[in-house]
């Protein structure tokens, strides 16, 4: 999904003269195209999250059905503790043989490219987090997005920006691009609240990870349940 100014501007809060200087000096994903600066959505929003910046999910909103909450899509998706680990490559591994995923999906595929993407940098967000995915959202035959949290046995290294081991893993799967990029966008949103970090460091329950969820939601700042995908 590809981005002009005017929506990559509005989309990260900020004014397009600042946006496209970022631009100009490469400190932004973008490229050129007839002299116009287009963006990547999905570059954009993971370059947002590494910078911890708050970004608007409504643009992503299109018709096709209601995009659930992140409560609503982790409860879809469950909550798995243990999942054995001894480095990233093992701990990603080890999610995708776990991953509930649409009888017949390539799960060998799946891993050669989470392992890929993982290569040119790492998808953790800091605070014992990350939230492996491509750069281009894989969509896949459901009807309704979907969450997966994986508790690991142990934490393992993800080359993490804050230099934190990885505990936790998120995984995300959507019906199509829009939908996935609107619920990264809460999702990224919701894992800044210091009160779902709290718990997931010590790995709660699934119902005391839904309620904060829920919580966090609510606050301001956190895009709003309420759209299409």
């Amino acid at each position: 999904m590809q981005l002009t100014l005017r929506e990559a501007a509005r989309f990260l809060d900020v004014a397009e003269k600042t946006l496209e200087r970022w631009a100009d000096a490469g400190d932004v994903p973008a490229h050129r195209v007839n002299d116009q600066c287009r963006f990547n959505a999905a570059e954009l929003l993971e370059w947002a999250n590494a910078r911890k910046l708050k970004v608007s999910a409504e643009m992503f909103g299109a018709a096709g059905g209601e995009t659930p909450t992140v409560a609503e899509a982790l409860e879809a998706g469950g909550v798995f503790h243990h999942l054995p680990a001894a480095d990233r490559e093992s701990a990603l591994r080890a999610m995708i043989a776990a991953l509930r995923l649409p009888e017949g999906t390539d799960r060998a595929m799946l891993e050669e490219v989470l392992l890929a993407r993982e290569s040119l940098g790492t998808t953790a967000i800091g605070a014992g987090i990350a939230i492996p995915h491509v750069r281009t959202p894989m969509v896949f035959g459901i009807s309704s997005p979907g969450i997966a949290l994986f508790f690991l046995e142990r934490p393992v290294d993800f080359a993490s920006p804050d230099r934190q081991p990885v505990h936790a893993l998120f995984w995300l799967v959507a019906p199509t691009v829009r939908a996935h990029l609107r619920l990264l966008s809460r999702l990224a949103a919701v894992l800044r609240d210091p009160g779902v970090q709290a718990l997931l460091a010590r790995r709660a329950p699934e119902k005391e990870i839904l309620e904060e969820v829920r919580r966090a939601e609510a606050s301001p700042g956190v895009p709003s349940g309420e759209g299409t995908s």
